[in-house]
């Protein structure tokens, strides 16, 4: 996990309610190409650790016989339910616990998926429980946004997230806050070195196209704010609506019509795979 930091339940505190409007999705067909990369045929059991509000244990749950979520946040997994039941999605088992708490009684897996949450964890300790609870020939994945090459510029006006930053750090201050404390250096990379280092074996990376040009509304940039760990909304305490108060002044100036123009990012899933006895 992030050195020199350490986990704490405030984490996202108050940030489930505006995830799902807040984030951009995944790249369009991302389940599909994600299912085929893998062989998927229906069977076997899907781990999702930190899963959030279930955006994408919800997604690919329909290519397992079960699907389990784990995260630490009793909010998200609310959330998660509430979707899993709009949906209709009934092989979703959701498990609060962290990570480090695994393997937690809750067997063996055909696919593991971390998105855009290992880097919240002990990840040597995390991944080498993870290989333990991976089937032999089982799949780990980790998924992120691919920013490489960036997507290109949506038409004006984009929204205004550099100046959002610097509002956020005059509320907070310069450094980035996460949980009850700060993050000097940001969250770790190197995810690769961390896999191989536990043992997993590469077997291929998966780049899903998106850049698709989508609306983005002032409360849903406010939601996007308040659905981040840097920004979740305990850390204003109650000088909240005062903050949001601010932000919504930041986002009328930029854009008096109310509106925005995003491009979807790519979506990257880097696969690996546990060795097959031997």
């Amino acid at each position: 996990m992030p050195e020199g930091w350490q986990w704490d339940e405030t984490l996202f505190a108050g940030s489930a309610a505006h995830y799902a409007r807040g984030r951009l999705p995944y790249a369009p067909g991302f389940a599909e190409a994600l299912a085929g990369a893998l062989g998927l045929d229906g069977g076997g059991r899907l781990l999702d650790v930190g899963c959030g509000p279930g955006v994408v244990l919800l997604d690919i749950a329909r290519f397992f016989d079960e699907a389990v979520g784990v995260d630490p946040d009793p909010d998200m997994l609310a959330e998660a339910r509430r979707q899993a039941a709009r949906r209709g999605t009934g092989n979703v088992r959701l498990v609060a616990a962290r990570a480090e708490e695994l393997p937690a009684g809750l067997g063996e897996f055909t696919v593991v998926v971390f998105a855009q949450s290992f880097h919240w964890t002990d990840r040597e300790q995390v991944a080498a429980f993870v290989l333990g609870m991976l089937e032999p020939g089982g799949a780990l994945v980790h998924v992120s946004e691919f920013q490489d090459p960036p997507a290109a510029p949506a038409p004006p006006p984009s929204p205004p997230y550099e100046e959002m930053a610097a509002l956020v750090r005059r509320w907070l201050g310069p450094v980035r806050r996460a949980g009850r404390g700060t993050l000097v250096d940001g969250t770790p990379g190197g995810e690769d070195l961390v896999f191989a280092g536990a043992g997993f074996e590469h077997a291929g990376r998966l780049v899903v196209p998106a850049g698709q040009v989508v609306e983005r509304t002032a409360d849903d940039l406010v939601a996007w704010t308040f659905s981040r760990s840097a920004s979740a909304p305990h850390l204003f305490g109650d000088r909240r609506e005062d903050f949001e108060r601010d932000l919504r002044a930041l986002l009328l100036r930029a854009a008096p019509e109310g509106c925005f123009a995003e491009r979807l990012p790519a979506t990257e899933a880097v696969i690996w795979r546990r060795p097959p006895t031997r």
